[in-house]
């Protein structure tokens, strides 16, 4: 047998074997009269362990290839051979080509951890539903008459939330604009996805920040964008860091979380603000701001957003209500330019064919009516006496042992653990022992941080979570 598994690669050597042996079938290298090497010859033959082999096999059975005799060995299935030639597409290999690109197996993990195991949830950026003003949102569904149509839609959603919505960021959050500047999308996710995919190309170089929620994700690998770390500060992003990799890599757009940051809770002070759009202004670069946060300011301080002080246009500005009414509405938006803003909705448009028109009329009647208001006051109120939990827990089960900032809004916290420590079996213990997080390499080049949560679960729960994930890192 002259193939050998070529063990530098990034791909499985039982993946590597199977589609060897795939090819083989297909090409009469492996004769459909004759068994195939028995799993112990094999393993023999290539010196891989015979669990590799048997991977290979299983892979091979479950693709409809070949087939186990007892007794008589593996041939290949006659299924595939037969009159009608019938064969079963290698999916696996299909999954691996495609260009977009799958989260991180530990994200993948986390969640999937939470919901089947209703482990006590630190990880997830959610609100509680106790926190979801759901009284409201039935008062609409159930005495209100639905108003709209139930057809596509306008391209950048309905006129009339994207009315509401002018006058909601003027109120909120000091924002200047015009319902034909906003589109309506699935989501901040979906805004940000619409931003690379169409303002971007391959090879082009951005800037996120090194802490941050973008650091977890692959969209800007699957499409071939460069990407480069600011790092967080607790006043945010410093500008001469942003120049020096604006001049080394020619930076094309930046990317910042400057309210309550995604996972540092840090809020960018005003000069900085104002020096990051200096810089903008400067040199071209556009800015998207992602602020699902700055409402949610335990002291009431009304938090100035970039888009707010952008006086040039060169921010584009996304928001949307799952981080502070519910994140099943799927209501979202982008603020920019005109020509921006069509363009985004043109690539919606192929994507969905627009939003939902339903969601679309309860979230602008919640946000028109005086329960939204009040909604946020409680709100801000429960987070914050969250956030007072947590804080309490990590300082009477851990001490001296980590350090963190208070953040003063937002939902996550940012922990150092002082001691070295594997991530991984970190992970797992505290998994074993009823909580999940986020670790710190998903989210950071640093070492030793995780996420915590705590919208999510009840002071109580907080509480518990804390001490079992206290003990799962006591236990190593």
């Amino acid at each position: 047998m002259d193939w050998r598994p070529d063990r530098s690669a990034k791909k499985a050597i039982y993946k590597q074997l199977a589609e060897y042996m795939e090819q083989g079938i297909a090409d009469g290298t492996f004769p459909p009269d004759k068994p195939l090497p028995s799993e112990r010859y094999l393993a023999k033959e290539l010196n891989v362990n015979r669990s590799t082999v048997v991977a290979a096999y299983d892979e091979l059975e479950a693709n409809g290839l070949i087939q186990r005799n007892r007794g008589s060995g593996t041939t290949i299935s006659k299924d595939i051979w037969g009159i009608a030639k019938k064969r079963i597409p290698s999916w696996n290999r299909y999954i691996e080509a495609g260009s977009f690109l799958p989260n991180l197996p530990v994200t993948q993990r986390i969640r999937k951890e939470a919901v089947e195991h209703h482990l006590i949830n630190l990880a997830s950026g959610e609100l509680s539903e106790d926190l979801f003003p759901l009284k409201s949102l039935r008062e609409i569904t159930s005495t209100r008459s639905f108003i709209g149509s139930l057809g596509y839609d306008h391209p950048q959603g309905s006129a009339i939330l994207r009315n509401t919505l002018t006058k909601h960021v003027k109120q909120y959050r000091g924002i200047e604009t015009t319902p034909s500047s906003i589109l309506i999308t699935s989501g901040a996710q979906q805004a940000l996805h619409l931003v690379v995919q169409c303002l971007l190309k391959p090879g082009d170089a951005v800037a996120i920040e090194n802490p941050s929620y973008n650091y977890s994700l692959p969209i800007f690998q699957s499409a071939g964008i460069k990407v480069y770390d600011l790092p967080v500060h607790q006043e945010g992003i410093h500008p001469e860091e942003l120049l020096s990799l604006y001049k080394k890599h020619r930076i094309r757009m930046i990317f910042l979380n400057p309210s309550y940051q995604n996972p540092t809770g840090y809020l960018m002070n005003a000069q900085q603000r104002e020096a990051i759009l200096e810089l903008s202004s400067e040199y071209g670069i556009p800015v998207v701001e992602d602020d699902p946060y700055s409402l949610t300011s335990f002291n009431g301080e009304k938090i100035p957003t970039l888009k707010s002080m952008d006086v040039h246009g060169n921010v584009l500005y996304i928001s949307s209500l799952s981080k502070i009414v519910a994140s099943g509405l799927r209501i979202g938006w982008i603020i920019g330019p005109t020509s921006v803003i069509e363009r985004l909705a043109d690539a919606k448009q192929q994507i969905d064919f627009g939003h939902s028109s339903f969601t679309q009329w309860i979230a602008n009647d919640f946000m028109e009516s005086e329960n939204f208001q009040f909604h946020m006051k409680r709100l801000v109120k429960e987070l914050e006496k969250r956030k007072n939990q947590i804080v309490a827990s990590l300082n009477a089960y851990l001490k001296d042992e980590i350090e963190f900032t208070v953040p003063n809004g937002g939902i996550h916290l940012w922990v150092h653990i002082k001691k070295e420590h594997n991530e991984s079996q970190l992970l797992e213990e505290s998994m074993k022992r009823g909580v999940i997080y986020v670790p710190g390499s998903t989210m950071s080049s640093k070492q030793g941080f995780v996420r915590f949560t705590f919208a999510r679960e009840d002071e109580p729960s907080i509480d518990e979570g804390i001490k079992r994930f206290a003990e799962a890192l006591h236990s190593l």
